[in-house]
């Protein structure tokens, strides 16, 4: 760790990722001495390549902005780098690169043939109007598309890049390649996309949850759930655990927490798409016409719920909101947010014993119907709903038994944070002495 931190400093985050990795995987890897040799944890925390560059462009004032770019091409040992783009203020080289060092890891868990890697801009889509965003995109893209390719990069959507955003920067890629590749997943469905690619990563994180249930016999059915997030993730979470007769009671944004104990029923659902997806307002706006409770400023973890799906963001949930969760009850976190808990809370699920299922193993559905994505435009043939969702149901399942082959404890216990670390560490790390030391 210190190695890590000289060679990356006031980069926070990636130290945090690098160092929750680390303590699963050193006492494998002591035990694995092959891999101490050739030094492959050293290797997958540095990046492949980190390409950084201006992106200019102009306002619907006629104003010139000018923006950064980023792209983190982390490890292709297993196939090619693949991971989202993400828009937002706070984007920066230390959080694309613990989000590429996790997306190794979670791409290597799906069973699919994809490496890691994330990008992005501190652009903020916010309050811009389409044009505005059309001509960042375009801009962006200029530059990044000599980086990428359907064999070689394929990036996502993320934080502040929904269809809008990846459709203009598709449109840019076509034009200045002058083909029609699966270069960017996350596509409209008239033009190369994927059903239940929206929906994924949040179905994905109830999955997960069902199948860490299963394994005590339990299930979701009749659950009180709080979730955090308003946007993608956290909509289709809401959604699927519905269907599968659980009950989701809060949702979220920066400015504060709706709970309604009524319970966001399907059209209240509708209604939270029309609001963030439509209008782009403020989930308050939840409280005001449904007559429930919104608590301003504060997350959801106050309130008493039987399970949590952290939708939101980075370090959400820190020691203080782990210790009130386990004291109210809560028995499974799953997480939708790539490293929502921060390392205090982790410790506080796994001395309670809880089922925590960590962002790389519950949340990699997103990613695994991005992976699915590419299959059908490969063979220029798209799949039914029914297909893609069966696929991504096995998937999950098929994660979820790598954190239990690699995690279980004498006790019986499933620490699923070792499971997933090291079952995603092997896969690439062998790829990687096969390949020697490149």
């Amino acid at each position: 760790m210190a190695g890590i931190k000289a060679k990356n400093p006031s980069e926070p985050e990636f130290h945090q990722a690098v160092h929750e990795v680390a303590e699963s995987l050193i006492p494998y890897i002591e035990e694995n001495p092959k891999y101490k040799q050739a030094k492959i944890l050293e290797r997958i925390a540095e990046p492949e390549r980190v390409i950084m560059f201006r992106v200019p462009w102009i306002n619907d004032k006629g104003e010139v902005e000018i923006n950064r770019g980023y792209r983190i091409e982390m490890n292709s040992a297993i196939g090619p780098y693949k991971g989202g783009l993400r828009f937002h203020p706070t984007v920066n080289l230390g959080i694309l690169k613990f989000l590429a060092f996790e997306q190794v890891l979670k791409n290597s868990l799906t069973t699919l043939p994809m490496g890691g890697g994330k990008g992005g801009s501190d652009f903020d889509p916010k309050g811009k109007s389409d044009n505005e965003v059309m001509r960042f995109c375009q801009s962006f893209m200029t530059e990044l598309n000599r980086h990428i390719g359907p064999n070689t990069d394929i990036p996502a959507g993320d934080i502040g890049v929904g269809g809008r955003e990846i459709g203009y920067l598709f449109g840019q890629y076509k034009r200045i390649k002058n083909e029609f590749t699966g270069v960017l997943t996350g596509k409209g469905l008239q033009w190369g996309g994927s059903l239940i690619r929206p929906e994924a990563t949040g179905y994905g994180a109830v999955y997960f949850a069902q199948e860490m249930l299963a394994v005590k016999g339990d299930s979701l059915k009749g659950k009180i759930a709080a979730v955090s997030g308003s946007g993608n993730v956290a909509q289709f979470t809401v959604q699927k655990l519905t269907e599968l007769g659980g009950k989701a009671v809060t949702l979220s944004d920066s400015a504060g927490t709706i709970y309604d104990p009524a319970g966001i029923d399907a059209e209240k659902l509708a209604w939270v798409m029309e609001l963030k997806n439509i209008r782009r307002g403020r989930i308050r706006e939840y409280a005001e016409k449904f007559g429930c409770e919104y608590y301003e400023g504060k997350r959801p973890w106050h309130v008493q719920c039987d399970v949590a799906f952290p939708s939101a963001t980075e370090n959400e949930i820190d020691k203080s909101d782990a210790e009130t969760l386990v004291k109210n009850g809560c028995q499974v976190i799953s997480e939708g947010a790539n490293m929502p808990s921060t390392p205090d809370a982790i410790e506080v699920y796994l001395e309670a014993k809880i089922l925590y299922g960590p962002g790389k193993a519950a949340n990699a559905g997103g990613v695994a119907v991005s992976g699915l994505e590419m299959t059908q435009n490969s063979m220029r043939l798209p799949w039914t709903r029914e297909e893609v969702d069966s696929r991504l149901q096995q998937i999950m399942k098929n994660i979820h038994q790598t954190c239990l082959d690699h995690g279980k404890e004498s006790d019986g216990y499933v620490n699923y944070v070792n499971g997933a670390n090291i079952g995603g560490f092997v896969k690439v790390a062998d790829a990687m002495l096969a390949q020697g030391v490149v």
